[in-house]
Protein backbone atom coordinates (compact mmCIF):
# COMPACT_ATOMS: atom_id res chain seq x y z
CA UNK A 1 0.00 0.00 0.00
CA UNK A 2 1.41 3.39 -0.90
CA UNK A 3 0.75 6.49 1.08
CA UNK A 4 -0.35 9.70 -0.61
CA UNK A 5 2.38 12.33 -0.97
CA UNK A 6 2.46 15.06 1.60
CA UNK A 7 1.27 18.51 0.64
CA UNK A 8 4.69 20.04 1.22
CA UNK A 9 6.52 17.49 -0.94
CA UNK A 10 6.32 19.27 -4.31
CA UNK A 11 2.52 19.58 -4.59
CA UNK A 12 0.44 22.48 -3.45
CA UNK A 13 -2.04 21.45 -0.78
CA UNK A 14 -5.03 22.79 -2.73
CA UNK A 15 -4.23 20.64 -5.76
CA UNK A 16 -4.08 17.43 -3.74
CA UNK A 17 -7.30 18.06 -1.86
CA UNK A 18 -8.99 18.96 -5.15
CA UNK A 19 -7.92 15.70 -6.83
CA UNK A 20 -9.01 13.78 -3.76
CA UNK A 21 -12.46 15.37 -3.86
CA UNK A 22 -12.71 14.71 -7.62
CA UNK A 23 -11.75 11.03 -7.10
CA UNK A 24 -14.37 10.76 -4.37
CA UNK A 25 -17.04 12.08 -6.76
CA UNK A 26 -15.97 9.69 -9.55
CA UNK A 27 -16.47 6.53 -7.49
CA UNK A 28 -18.46 4.17 -9.68
CA UNK A 29 -20.77 1.37 -8.70
CA UNK A 30 -18.22 -1.35 -9.45
CA UNK A 31 -15.67 0.14 -7.06
CA UNK A 32 -18.42 0.58 -4.46
CA UNK A 33 -19.23 -3.12 -4.82
CA UNK A 34 -15.56 -3.98 -4.35
CA UNK A 35 -15.46 -1.81 -1.22
CA UNK A 36 -18.62 -3.50 0.00
CA UNK A 37 -17.08 -6.94 -0.58
CA UNK A 38 -13.96 -5.97 1.36
CA UNK A 39 -16.15 -4.60 4.15
CA UNK A 40 -18.11 -7.86 4.35
CA UNK A 41 -14.82 -9.78 4.52
CA UNK A 42 -13.67 -7.50 7.35
CA UNK A 43 -16.97 -8.07 9.16
CA UNK A 44 -16.57 -11.83 8.89
CA UNK A 45 -12.97 -11.62 10.09
CA UNK A 46 -13.90 -9.43 13.07
CA UNK A 47 -16.79 -11.72 13.94
CA UNK A 48 -14.47 -14.73 13.91
CA UNK A 49 -12.09 -12.87 16.21
CA UNK A 50 -14.96 -12.06 18.57
CA UNK A 51 -15.98 -15.71 18.74
CA UNK A 52 -12.35 -16.70 19.34
CA UNK A 53 -12.13 -14.21 22.23
CA UNK A 54 -15.42 -15.45 23.68
CA UNK A 55 -14.25 -19.04 23.45
CA UNK A 56 -11.05 -18.20 25.36
CA UNK A 57 -12.80 -16.18 28.07
CA UNK A 58 -13.51 -17.97 31.34
CA UNK A 59 -16.92 -17.80 32.87
CA UNK A 60 -17.10 -16.24 36.36
CA UNK A 61 -18.16 -19.48 38.04
CA UNK A 62 -16.41 -18.98 41.36
CA UNK A 63 -12.97 -19.92 40.06
CA UNK A 64 -10.35 -17.32 40.72
CA UNK A 65 -9.00 -15.69 37.61
CA UNK A 66 -6.68 -12.85 36.92
CA UNK A 67 -8.59 -9.62 36.76
CA UNK A 68 -5.91 -8.04 34.56
CA UNK A 69 -6.27 -10.77 31.93
CA UNK A 70 -10.05 -10.56 32.17
CA UNK A 71 -10.00 -6.77 31.76
CA UNK A 72 -7.59 -7.05 28.81
CA UNK A 73 -9.82 -9.59 27.03
CA UNK A 74 -12.92 -7.55 27.82
CA UNK A 75 -11.25 -4.44 26.38
CA UNK A 76 -10.33 -6.35 23.20
CA UNK A 77 -13.87 -7.67 22.93
CA UNK A 78 -15.36 -4.20 23.30
CA UNK A 79 -12.90 -2.81 20.71
CA UNK A 80 -13.85 -5.56 18.24
CA UNK A 81 -17.55 -4.86 18.81
CA UNK A 82 -16.97 -1.14 18.25
CA UNK A 83 -15.04 -1.86 15.03
CA UNK A 84 -17.81 -4.24 13.94
CA UNK A 85 -20.47 -1.58 14.40
CA UNK A 86 -18.34 0.86 12.37
CA UNK A 87 -17.98 -1.71 9.60
CA UNK A 88 -21.73 -2.30 9.55
CA UNK A 89 -22.34 1.45 9.24
CA UNK A 90 -19.80 1.60 6.39
CA UNK A 91 -21.54 -1.31 4.68
CA UNK A 92 -24.91 0.45 5.02
CA UNK A 93 -23.43 3.60 3.43
CA UNK A 94 -22.02 1.59 0.52
CA UNK A 95 -25.34 -0.22 0.09
CA UNK A 96 -27.30 3.03 0.07
CA UNK A 97 -24.87 4.63 -2.39
CA UNK A 98 -25.10 1.61 -4.75
CA UNK A 99 -28.89 1.73 -4.62
CA UNK A 100 -28.78 5.47 -5.31
CA UNK A 101 -26.48 4.94 -8.32
CA UNK A 102 -28.65 2.15 -9.70
CA UNK A 103 -32.01 3.82 -9.04
CA UNK A 104 -32.23 5.40 -12.49
CA UNK A 105 -31.44 2.18 -14.34
CA UNK A 106 -34.28 0.33 -15.99
CA UNK A 107 -34.24 -3.40 -15.32
CA UNK A 108 -33.54 -5.33 -18.50
CA UNK A 109 -35.52 -8.53 -19.02
CA UNK A 110 -33.29 -11.56 -19.03
CA UNK A 111 -34.69 -12.69 -22.38
CA UNK A 112 -33.19 -9.61 -24.03
CA UNK A 113 -29.72 -10.43 -22.72
CA UNK A 114 -29.68 -13.77 -24.58
CA UNK A 115 -28.71 -13.34 -28.24
CA UNK A 116 -31.36 -15.14 -30.30
CA UNK A 117 -32.22 -14.57 -33.93
CA UNK A 118 -35.20 -16.20 -35.62
CA UNK A 119 -34.32 -17.00 -39.22
CA UNK A 120 -35.15 -19.70 -41.73
CA UNK A 121 -31.71 -21.18 -41.05
CA UNK A 122 -32.62 -21.79 -37.42
CA UNK A 123 -35.72 -23.73 -38.49
CA UNK A 124 -33.52 -25.80 -40.79
CA UNK A 125 -31.22 -26.48 -37.83
CA UNK A 126 -34.24 -27.62 -35.82
CA UNK A 127 -35.11 -30.09 -38.57
CA UNK A 128 -31.53 -31.28 -38.65
CA UNK A 129 -31.52 -31.70 -34.88
CA UNK A 130 -34.81 -33.61 -35.05
CA UNK A 131 -33.42 -35.93 -37.71
CA UNK A 132 -30.27 -36.45 -35.66
CA UNK A 133 -32.40 -37.24 -32.63
CA UNK A 134 -34.48 -39.71 -34.63
CA UNK A 135 -31.31 -41.33 -36.03
CA UNK A 136 -29.80 -41.58 -32.53
CA UNK A 137 -32.97 -43.18 -31.12
CA UNK A 138 -33.05 -45.72 -33.99
CA UNK A 139 -29.40 -46.52 -33.43
CA UNK A 140 -30.01 -46.96 -29.72
CA UNK A 141 -32.94 -49.30 -30.43
CA UNK A 142 -30.76 -51.37 -32.78
CA UNK A 143 -28.03 -51.57 -30.16
CA UNK A 144 -30.57 -52.74 -27.58
CA UNK A 145 -31.78 -55.48 -29.98
CA UNK A 146 -28.23 -56.63 -30.67
CA UNK A 147 -27.52 -56.71 -26.92
CA UNK A 148 -30.65 -58.80 -26.35
CA UNK A 149 -29.63 -61.29 -29.07
CA UNK A 150 -26.09 -61.38 -27.68
CA UNK A 151 -27.40 -62.21 -24.21
CA UNK A 152 -29.52 -65.03 -25.69
CA UNK A 153 -26.51 -66.46 -27.55
CA UNK A 154 -24.38 -66.23 -24.40
CA UNK A 155 -27.09 -68.10 -22.49
CA UNK A 156 -27.18 -70.85 -25.16
CA UNK A 157 -23.38 -71.15 -25.10
CA UNK A 158 -23.44 -71.43 -21.32
CA UNK A 159 -26.00 -74.24 -21.52
CA UNK A 160 -23.89 -76.09 -24.12
CA UNK A 161 -20.77 -75.69 -21.97
CA UNK A 162 -22.64 -77.02 -18.92
CA UNK A 163 -23.87 -80.04 -20.95
CA UNK A 164 -20.34 -80.73 -22.21
CA UNK A 165 -18.94 -80.43 -18.68
CA UNK A 166 -21.54 -82.93 -17.41
CA UNK A 167 -20.80 -85.29 -20.32
CA UNK A 168 -17.06 -85.16 -19.66
CA UNK A 169 -17.75 -85.71 -15.95
CA UNK A 170 -19.85 -88.80 -16.77
CA UNK A 171 -17.21 -90.17 -19.17
CA UNK A 172 -14.47 -89.70 -16.57
CA UNK A 173 -16.66 -91.37 -13.92
CA UNK A 174 -17.25 -94.39 -16.24
CA UNK A 175 -13.56 -94.67 -17.02
CA UNK A 176 -12.74 -94.52 -13.35
CA UNK A 177 -15.29 -97.30 -12.59
CA UNK A 178 -13.92 -99.45 -15.41
CA UNK A 179 -10.39 -99.43 -14.02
Amino acid sequence: MSTPPLAGAGMPSGTFSGTQAQAAREVNTASLCRIGQETVQDIVFRTMEIFQLLRNMQLPNGVTYHTGTYQDRLGKLQEHLRQLSILFRKLRLVYDKCNENCAGLDPVPIEQLIPYVEEDGSKHDDRGAASQLRFASEERREIMEVNKKLKQKNQQLKQIMDQLRNLIWDINAMLAMRN
